[in-house]
C-alpha cells in the first residue's frame, strides 16, 4: 500500500471556494490511513488553529500552510496583477509559524488589492523555516511554462532554490475529469506543465511531489461545490461561461494519487519527506501580557517589589542574587539579564502599582480607616492577583476606563463576574460595591480554576470608538486589533442560495425556505445536523425531498451539503486584542470591512488560547440616552445630575417601577415585566435586582411566589436557619449563583474555590464533578457543628436535610443568574428610572435622539410621551437642535438633523448663527441671515415641509404655493435673502454708498389652502420617517387597539392565528393592480398600522368583491381568517380575506357599550362630575327625546330618498354606559344604567388614556 501525504489543501476557510468542513475533513484523512494532512486556504490562515487542534486531537500531524497569491510589488494597486501567481508554503516549525504569520499579515495589511498579496521581498526577509512548493497551474513556474518560456521557468526555479535551498519542491498535479472542455483547460495543460518540471527537477536539482488540489472532501461532493463556485462567482448553474472545476479536486486516497502517477512513485515518497520534515509544536501559550510600566513618577517601595518578586521563584541561586540587590536599578540590572527575569520584575512592579492605586481608592470609596472586612478582601484579591500574575490587566483597564472618563465617555457600572471584585471598584473600573450586595471575587478570579479574567466594559455608543483610538494611541496600531468572525450558510440561506443558481422560480425558493422552522437547535451531541432537525419539524419540507420537480430535489439536495459552509467573514461586535508586542508575532492579522482595526484571522475562543489578550468593549445605547438626557437636564435646569451618584432609596424612582411605566428604561419595558413589577411594587434595590435575574426562561415560574412572599401573601421558610443570611433579601427564594456559592461555604465548608467549581459544575451540568462535590459537601455538612445543631432544632435528619438542600440546588442550577451582573444591569435601569421620574421631558427627548434610525421605537416613545402628557413639537429653526431637546417650556423639540435632506452642516449654520445673533425674528429676517453657501433652497424646502418655519405664522402650503407658472413663494423669499446679502456686501464696499439705495422688496406671501392633515402627516412621515403632528389613524387608534391585530404580529409568523378569525385595519399606502399569467384580474394592496405594513392580495371573487376600495390613503379594515394555504399540501397558512370595509364603519358598529372601571379609593365626587358634564348623555332629558323625534322623522325620508339621509349624530354616538368598582380586596361591583348613556368621541377616549384612576373598557 503506498503512503502519501496530502500538501495541498482547501477548507471551506477558502471562502466560497473550498467546501471541505474541518472535522468531516480530519474524520476522512484518518479513514484513508494519513499520518499527516496539510491546510493550504487561499491568501489566508482563518482555520489553521481549528485545523491544528482537531488533528492533533486525531492524531494525525497538522501541516500549517498558506496558498498565497504572489506580485512583483505589494504596495503597487495594478490591475494587472491583482490575481498574482499562486504559491504553496508550509511552516516546518515553530519559526517557519511565525513568519508565515507575518507574510500572511502583510499580504493583508499592505498587499490587499481584490486579493491578500506578497512579494519577493516578503520571502526574502521571512523564509525561514517554510517550506516552498511551486502551486498549480496558476503558480508562476506553470504560468512561464504555458507561455512556453522555459528560460523563464527555470530563472523563477532557481530564484526560489536561492531563497529555500532544499525546502523548494515542483508540484505535479492531474484532474483527469473525461470531459473534453475541462481537460482542454486543465488536464492537457497538466501534461504539458508536468513534463517541464520534470525536466526543470533534473537540471535544477530540485526534488517534486505529486498533489490533488483539494477542494472538498468526496468525490460526490463535486456537485455541491460547483453549486458554491456559482455563488462565489454571480454566475447560474447553466451559464455554459461560468468556471467550473474537474470535480477530481476531492481528498483522494493514497492509491489513487499512486494510479496517477504510476511512473513516480518517488513524487509520492517526497510528501512523506516534507512531512517528517515538519515538527511537531503546540500553538496554545502563556497569556501575553500588554506592557504597562507604572509611571515613572510613581515611588517604587522596594523591599515590597522585591517581596513581591521572589514569591514564584524556586531556585535556590536565583533567589541569592535578588537578595543581594539592595535597590530597584540593582533588580533593573539582574533583569536585564533574560527576557524570563524581565516579565517577572514588570509583573511584580505592576503589582506594587496595582497595590498602591487600590489602597488610595479603597480609601476614597471607604473612608480614610478601613474595617477589618474591607481590608481582609482587598488582601485577598490582591494575593490572588499577584499569585496569578493579572496585575497588568487591571492597571490596563484602569487606564483606559480613567482616559475614558476623563474623555467624557459613559462608563457603565460594571458587567458580569468582574463587579465581584473590591479591586475593580476601589479603582473604578466598576462603580458597585460587591461588599454590600453580596457579590464574589472568586467568580471572577478563582485561583482552583486558571483562566484569563474577563472584564467586559459597556461604553456610551459614540465614547467606545474613543476608547479603542484612545488604546491605539496608547499601545501602537499594530498591538490593537479586533477579531473576526465567520458567518455561515443557515439551512434558509443554503436553500435560497442554491434555488438562485439553479434558476428554481423565486415563488417556490421562497416557499421551501418559509418550511425551515425560525429556531433551528438540532442536537448535537446525538449527531443531529441542521437539516435534520428541520426535517423532523417540518415533515413539509421532508417530503419535498421526494418532489416531482428535480430543481427542487436537488435544491434540498445540495443545500443539505452546502449548509454550515463559511459564506464572509465579520468582526467581533467587541471584542479588541491588545498586545505586548506587533500582533503579526503571534497570529495572522487580516483587514475587514467593517472594521476600524486589523482583525486577528482566529476567532473569539482561539485567540486567547495562543496567548493574546482579549477585552469586550461594548457600546451600550442606554448609556447615551443616560449621558444625552443628563446634559439635556443641565442645559434646560442648570442642574448637573452626578448620574453615578444618585440615592437608591428614591420613592418617585420606585414609583415608576410600581406603576410599570417603565416604556424606556433599560431592561424593564416588556409588557410582561411591566405586569409583574405592578403586582411586585418594589421599594427598594434589592428587588429590581432580582426581578432583573427573575424574568427570563425558567425562573420566570418563581415571580408569582416572589411577590405573595414580599407582600406576606405567602410564608417565607428556610430548610435550615443557617440559610436566612443568604436568601432574606429574596424573601427565601434562590436566585442568584452566588447565594449558592455562599451557602456551599457556610453549610458544607467549601473553600472559596471550591464554591465557585460547585457553581461551574452545576451551570456547565458536569454529573461526574458534581457528584465528587456532593460527597465533600455532606461530609462538610455534617462535620459542620452549627449545621448539625440548626438540623436538630428543626426536626430534621442530618443527611436527608443535606440532600434536599443538595436537590433543590441542582434544579436550581438550570435557571441561575449571575447576580454581579444583575446587580449592575439593574443600577443602570434604576438611573433611567430615577431621570424618568424626575426629568421625564429630558429622558424622553434622549430616547427619542439615540433611537432615529428605528422607526418602531420611535412610535413606541412617541405613544409614551403622548400618554405621560408630554408635547413632542416639529422641527422649528428658533428652537431646535440638531437632536431632540427640551424647551423652557417642557416640551420636546424636534431635531433638525433628523430631517431627511438635512445636513449637519446646515443645521450647525442655522443653530450657529441663531446663537450668535439671537433668534429670527420673522420669516424675513431668517432669509436674511442664513447662510445660503450651507444652506440651499432643497435644505429649506425640506425644513418647511417638516414644520421647521411654522413658527413664522405662515403655514406650509403657503410656502411651496406657486405665485406663476414656475416661481413658488419659497423661491422669491430664497432670491430675497440672497439680494439682501449681496446688496449689504455692495454697501460695505462702497464707501460713500447710500443705504437707500440698496433696500430689497420683501415678497408678499399670498394666502391660500392649506395642506390638510393627511397630506400634512404624509410629507412629514417622508422627511423624519414618522408621522409626528398627527397620523392618519389617530381618530381609529383606541378601536384598532381594542378590535384588531397589529399587522407586524402577522408578518411575525401566522402559526399563532391558526384557525382563528382576526381583523387587521389601516391605510392604503401602496396598491398595484393587473392579471395573473391565465388573464385573471388581481390586485395587491400595502396596508399600513402603527405597528407596520402587509401586504393582502386580493384574487378572483375577493377582487372583484372589494376592488371599490382600492383608493390610496383609504382607512379600511380587513376581516379573515388564518387557515392551510389553498391546494397547498401540509402546513403553509395564509390569511383569507372574508371581508373588507372602511375602518370608520368597523368602529361605528363593532362597540356595543362602554364600561368604566374605577378603582374606588381614587373615586372623587370632581372626577363624576366631570365626566357626567364632558360626556353623558340622560335618555330621559327633553333634548334626548326631540333628537329621537328627529330621528323618527328622519328614518321616514330615508325610505324615500336613502341618498340624501344622514343618521342624528346624536343617536349614533350615544352608547350604554356600564360602572365597575373595585378595592384593592378584589371586591368589585357592577352596575350599569337605562338612562345614562356616553357620548362616544376622540376626547372621551384620549380622556382615559390618560387617567389613572379610571380605566375605560370597549365592550
Amino acid at each position: 500500500m503506498p503512503d502519501f501525504v496530502h500538501l495541498h489543501v482547501h477548507t471551506q476557510y477558502s471562502i466560497l471556494d473550498g467546501a471541505a468542513a474541518i472535522s468531516p475533513l480530519i474524520k476522512r484523512a484518518k479513514a484513508l490511513g494519513m499520518k499527516a494532512l496539510a491546510i493550504t486556504d487561499h491568501g489566508n490562515m482563518y482555520g489553521v488553529k481549528n485545523f491544528h487542534d482537531v488533528a492533533t486531537d486525531a492524531g494525525i500531524k497538522p501541516i500549517l500552510g498558506c496558498e498565497t497569491y504572489v506580485v512583483r510589488n505589494r504596495f503597487e494597486k495594478d490591475k494587472d496583477e491583482k490575481a498574482g501567481d499562486h504559491l504553496i508554503l508550509l511552516a516546518k516549525n515553530l519559526t517557519g509559524y511565525h513568519n508565515l504569520c507575518k507574510i500572511v499579515s502583510y499580504s493583508f495589511t499592505e498587499g490587499f488589492y481584490y486579493k491578500p498579496r506578497i512579494d519577493k521581498k516578503l520571502l526574502e526577509q521571512y523564509h525561514e523555516g517554510l517550506i516552498c512548493c511551486s502551486a498549480c497551474l496558476g503558480g508562476e513556474v506553470p504560468q512561464a511554462i504555458m507561455r512556453n518560456d522555459m528560460e523563464e521557468a527555470e530563472q523563477v526555479v532557481r530564484w526560489f532554490k536561492s531563497i529555500f535551498g532544499d525546502d523548494y519542491y515542483l508540484e505535479l498535479q492531474l484532474h483527469p475529469s473525461g470531459d473534453p472542455r475541462k481537460d482542454a483547460d486543465v488536464y492537457e495543460n497538466q501534461l504539458l506543465v508536468n513534463k517541464a518540471l520534470l525536466e526543470l527537477s533534473a537540471k535544477c536539482g530540485v526534488k517534486y511531489i505529486c498533489s490533488n488540489d483539494v477542494h472538498f472532501i468526496l468525490a460526490e461532493d463535486a456537485v455541491a461545490h460547483d453549486h458554491l463556485i456559482c455563488l462565489n462567482t454571480g454566475r447560474d448553474l447553466d451559464d455554459p461561461n461560468r468556471m467550473r472545476y474537474t470535480f477530481q479536486e476531492y481528498l483522494k486516497s493514497p492509491e489513487e494519487m499512486a494510479q496517477l502517477f504510476p511512473d513516480h512513485p518517488e513524487a509520492l515518497a517526497t510528501t512523506l519527506e516534507i512531512a517528517d520534515k515538519v515538527e511537531e509544536y503546540k500553538l496554545t501559550h502563556a497569556p501575553l501580557m500588554p506592557n504597562f510600566p507604572p509611571p515613572p513618577e510613581f515611588h517604587m517601595p522596594f523591599e515590597e517589589l522585591r517581596e513581591s518578586l521572589v514569591k514564584k521563584i524556586e531556585d535556590q541561586e536565583e533567589l541569592a542574587r535578588i537578595d543581594a540587590c539592595h535597590s530597584v536599578e540593582e533588580l533593573d540590572a539582574w533583569a536585564e539579564e533574560s527576557k524570563e527575569r524581565s516579565e517577572k520584575l514588570m509583573t511584580a512592579k505592576q503589582f506594587c502599582y496595582l497595590k498602591d492605586l487600590t489602597y488610595k481608592g479603597a480609601h476614597l470609596r471607604y473612608g480614610a480607616e478601613l474595617s477589618e472586612e474591607v481590608e481582609k478582601r482587598i488582601r485577598y484579591e490582591l494575593s490572588t492577583i499577584e499569585w496569578m500574575g493579572f496585575p497588568g490587566y487591571f492597571l490596563i483597564v484602569w487606564d483606559y476606563i480613567r482616559a475614558a472618563r476623563e474623555m467624557g465617555v459613559s462608563v457603565g457600572p460594571g458587567r458580569g463576574s468582574a463587579a465581584g471584585s473590591v479591586v475593580a471598584y476601589c479603582l473604578k473600573i466598576t462603580n458597585i460595591d460587591p461588599l454590600k450586595y453580596d457579590l464574589l471575587f472568586e467568580r471572577f478570579l478563582n485561583p482552583e480554576r486558571i483562566s484569563l479574567p474577563d472584564v467586559d466594559v459597556d461604553f456610551d455608543e459614540d465614547g467606545r470608538d474613543d476608547v479603542l483610538h484612545y488604546c491605539v494611541h496608547k499601545y501602537g496600531q499594530k498591538r490593537v486589533a479586533q477579531i473576526v468572525t465567520f458567518g455561515t450558510m443557515a439551512p434558509k440561506l443554503a436553500i435560497r442560495d442554491v434555488a438562485r443558481v439553479q434558476k428554481l422560480a423565486l415563488s417556490e425558493s421562497d416557499r421551501l425556505a418559509k418550511l425551515v422552522p425560525d429556531k433551528v437547535t438540532p442536537d448535537k451531541k446525538a449527531g443531529e445536523t441542521p437539516f435534520d432537525f428541520c426535517y423532523k419539524e417540518s415533515p413539509e419540507l421532508a417530503a419535498e425531498r421526494e418532489s416531482p420537480n428535480q430543481l427542487i430535489r436537488n435544491t434540498l439536495k445540495y443545500a443539505e451539503k452546502l449548509e454550515g459552509s463559511i459564506r464572509q467573514t465579520g468582526v467581533h461586535a467587541c471584542g479588541v486584542i491588545i498586545g505586548q508586542d506587533d500582533l503579526e508575532n503571534f497570529a495572522p492579522m487580516a483587514i475587514a470591512k467593517d472594521a476600524d482595526l486589523n482583525v486577528v484571522e482566529f476567532e473569539g475562543k482561539e485567540v486567547e488560547s495562543v496567548g493574546l489578550i482579549k477585552m469586550d468593549f461594548l457600546g451600550l445605547r442606554t448609556l447615551s440616552i443616560i449621558k444625552d438626557a443628563v446634559t439635556n437636564v443641565k442645559n434646560v435646569h442648570g442642574i448637573d445630575v452626578d448620574i453615578d451618584n444618585i440615592p437608591l432609596d428614591d420613592a418617585p424612582t420606585y414609583e415608576v417601577f410600581s406603576r410599570g411605566d417603565t416604556t424606556g428604561l433599560f431592561q424593564f419595558e416588556s409588557p410582561g415585566m411591566k405586569k409583574h413589577l405592578r403586582n411586585l411594587k418594589p421599594n427598594r434595590f434589592e428587588d429590581l435586582v432580582a426581578m432583573n435575574a427573575l424574568y427570563r426562561p425558567g425562573p420566570m415560574e418563581y415571580i408569582p411566589s416572589f411577590i405573595r412572599r414580599k407582600h406576606g401573601e405567602e410564608p417565607i421558610e428556610y430548610d435550615h436557619p443557617m440559610m436566612e443570611p443568604y436568601l432574606k433579601d429574596t424573601y427565601g427564594i434562590t436566585v442568584y449563583q452566588e447565594q449558592v456559592m455562599l451557602q456551599s461555604r457556610a453549610l458544607g465548608l467549601f473553600t472559596r474555590g471550591q464554591s465557585d467549581t460547585l457553581r461551574k459544575a452545576m451551570g456547565k451540568k458536569k454529573f461526574e464533578l458534581l457528584a465528587e462535590l456532593k460527597g465533600k459537601f455532606v461530609e462538610g455538612c455534617k462535620n459542620n457543628p452549627d449545621f448539625v445543631q440548626g438540623a436538630k432544632e428543626k426536626g430534621k435528619d442530618v443527611e436527608e436535610l443535606v440532600n434536599k438542600i443538595w436537590g433543590d440546588w441542582e434544579a436550581f442550577a438550570s435557571y441561575a443568574f449571575n447576580k454581579s451582573h444583575s446587580v449592575c444591569y439593574a443600577y443602570i435601569a434604576y438611573q433611567t428610572g430615577f431621570l424618568k421620574a424626575h426629568y421625564p421631558a429630558e429622558f424622553m427627548a434622549a430616547n427619542l435622539s439615540n433611537n432615529l434610525s428605528d422607526i418602531t421605537k420611535v412610535t413606541v416613545f412617541m405613544d409614551e410621551c403622548k400618554r405621560m402628557g408630554l408635547s413632542v413639537l416639529a422641527p422649528d429653526v428658533n428652537e431646535s437642535y440638531n437632536d431632540f431637546t427640551v424647551n423652557s417650556h417642557g416640551q420636546i423639540r424636534f431635531g433638525m438633523a433628523a430631517i431627511k435632506g438635512v445636513g449637519e452642516a446646515a443645521v450647525e449654520k442655522i443653530i450657529e448663527e441663531r446663537e450668535k445673533n439671537g433668534p429670527y425674528k420673522d420669516v424675513y429676517d431668517f432669509f436674511e441671515r442664513i447662510d445660503y453657501k450651507s444652506v440651499n433652497k432643497k435644505t429649506i424646502e425640506n425644513l418647511v415641509t417638516a414644520g421647521g418655519l411654522d413658527s413664522f405664522g405662515y403655514h406650509r402650503a403657503q410656502y411651496l404655493h406657486l405665485v406663476d407658472a414656475t416661481t413658488t413663494v419659497l423661491d422669491n423669499l430664497v432670491n430675497y435673502g440672497q439680494k439682501n446679502q449681496q446688496d449689504s456686501m455692495n454697501l460695505q464696499a462702497t464707501l460713500f454708498g447710500e443705504l437707500d439705495g440698496f433696500e430689497v422688496t420683501k415678497p408678499n406671501i399670498p394666502d391660500c389652502e392649506p395642506w390638510h392633515d393627511y397630506e400634512k402627516s404624509k410629507k412629514e412621515k417622508e422627511l423624519i420617517g414618522i408621522y409626528l403632528t398627527s397620523h392618519p389613524l389617530d381618530p381609529y387608534k383606541l378601536e384598532m387597539q381594542l378590535l384588531c391585530t397589529p399587522v407586524e404580529e402577522l408578518n411575525s409568523g401566522l402559526e399563532t392565528f391558526k384557525g382563528k378569525e382576526i381583523n387587521i385595519a389601516g391605510i392604503i399606502t401602496a396598491k398595484r393592480e393587473g392579471k395573473t399569467k391565465t388573464g385573471k384580474d388581481f390586485g395587491i394592496l400595502t396596508l399600513e398600522d402603527f405597528s407596520g405594513t402587509y401586504e393582502l392580495a386580493f384574487f378572483g371573487k375577493d377582487y372583484t368583491d372589494f376592488r371599490q376600495y382600492f383608493i390610496d390613503e383609504t382607512a379600511i379594515y380587513v376581516k379573515g381568517k388564518v387557515g392551510p394555504k389553498w391546494g397547498k399540501e401540509g402546513n403553509e397558512l395564509t390569511f383569507t380575506i372574508q371581508k373588507v370595509g372602511l375602518l370608520e364603519a368597523l368602529t361605528e358598529n363593532a362597540i356595543r357599550s362602554i364600561t368604566l372601571q374605577v378603582d374606588i379609593e381614587k373615586l372623587t365626587l370632581e372626577t363624576v362630575t366631570e365626566i357626567h358634564e364632558l360626556f353623558t348623555t340622560d335618555v330621559n332629558s327633553e333634548s334626548y327625546k326631540e333628537a329621537q323625534q328627529k330621528a323618527a322623522e328622519q328614518k321616514t325620508q330615508k325610505n324615500s330618498d336613502p341618498e340624501n339621509f344622514e343618521e342624528p349624530a346624536t343617536v349614533q354616538n350615544d352608547i350604554p354606559l356600564n360602572f365597575m368598582l373595585f378595592d384593592r380586596q378584589g371586591n368589585s361591583v357592577k352596575m350599569f344604567s337605562r338612562t345614562c348613556k356616553i357620548r362616544r368621541s376622540r376626547e372621551l377616549y384620549e380622556y382615559f388614556e390618560n387617567n389613572d384612576s379610571i380605566k375605560m373598557k370597549i365592550n
